[in-house]
């Protein structure tokens, strides 16, 4: 089977709509190169462990999305033009706005950026590692084996990382979580390995759900990690203690209405993937829903929010 890798040169203003075209489109996960991004240290001491990318402009930004070759691919591409030539009539910047469209297979794909993929720290104890990879664990890290194929979520990316701190941070044991959106399953199979007793993890892309699986099995948490494909929290018949999120900022809005009826009381809603000049904008979806922020994190451009719901009667 072969994939079209769409490729679109734009500003980093225009980021998140970019993306949202890609999402609406059905690509299977985006990849952002943000020059914003690779040029910030993660702190004030070290510079990002990931070596940049051959072929990365540092004077734009590059959104890229991957669509299966199929009957529907013409029409879904027509989709992603289309709404590129529309964005700058709301007011955003769109740089040079150009697409490039190149066919590609599975294994390229899968093999060429291992390279740049190798075992990561995250928070306190998490240890994201390429299943492909050599690693001794040192005493009390949780490791997590990971090969993500054509799904999102690495956790090289400053939006999964955020996520992941955070998770580590609220979660307890024998917590029940839904993960919405689960990519290649990381965050599902993070909580999973923090002592969740029950785990659901949904993607609507069917590649990201087989991904998922395949690394949920690679970690033996078969017992706490279900995966489905599905549409955000439809047809959720039970509570969870913890709602992840990583996804986009029009996403989490949409969901901000959803999430409470899939919350227990008191439990902590987690959204990332969220750029920073539209935080206000989610905040005041989840105030408008009945949710307090309780923390904000940020790294580079990038923000992800915790919130619980506010108590009845404020």
């Amino acid at each position: 089977m072969n994939w079209v890798e769409i490729k679109i040169k734009t500003s980093t203003e225009a980021i998140e709509a970019v993306a949202n075209l890609f999402y609406e489109a059905g690509v299977m996960g985006v990849v952002i190169e943000d020059p914003r991004i690779y040029l910030r240290p993660q702190d004030e001491a070290q510079w990002d462990y990931m070596e940049v990318p051959e072929g990365i402009d540092f004077e734009e930004a590059v959104v890229t999305g991957y669509l299966v070759e199929d009957s529907s691919l013409a029409e879904r591409v027509r989709e992603i033009e289309e709404g590129v030539k529309r964005l700058p009539e709301f007011g955003l910047n769109m740089g040079r706005g150009e697409m490039a469209i190149t066919i590609i297979s599975d294994e390229d794909w899968a093999n060429a950026w291992k390279k740049y993929y190798k075992p990561t720290r995250i928070g306190k104890t998490l240890v994201v590692k390429p299943s492909w990879e050599e690693y001794l664990p040192q005493a009390g890290e949780v490791v997590i084996d990971l090969d993500p194929g054509m799904a999102f979520g690495t956790g090289t990316h400053e939006t999964t990382r955020l996520c992941m701190e955070l998770l580590e941070k609220y979660m307890k044991r024998d917590f029940s979580v839904i993960d919405i959106g689960c990519g290649s399953g990381i965050l599902s199979i993070a909580a999973g390995k923090l002592g969740a007793s029950r785990v659901l993890a949904i993607d609507r892309d069917e590649v990201s759900v087989k991904v998922a699986g395949e690394n949920v099995e690679r970690n033996n948490l078969n017992a706490v990690v279900k995966v489905i494909k599905g549409e955000g929290l439809r047809n959720i018949s039970f509570k969870a203690d913890i709602i992840v999120a990583n996804i986009i900022a029009d996403v989490i809005i949409d969901l901000s209405g959803q999430v409470p009826l899939s919350l227990k009381e008191g439990g902590v809603f987690l959204a990332s993937g969220i750029i920073r000049d539209r935080k206000l904008s989610v905040v005041e979806a989840l105030e408008r829903n009945g949710f307090d922020v309780i923390e904000e994190s940020e790294k580079g451009e990038w923000v992800a929010l915790a919130s619980r719901q506010a108590p009845i009667g404020n």
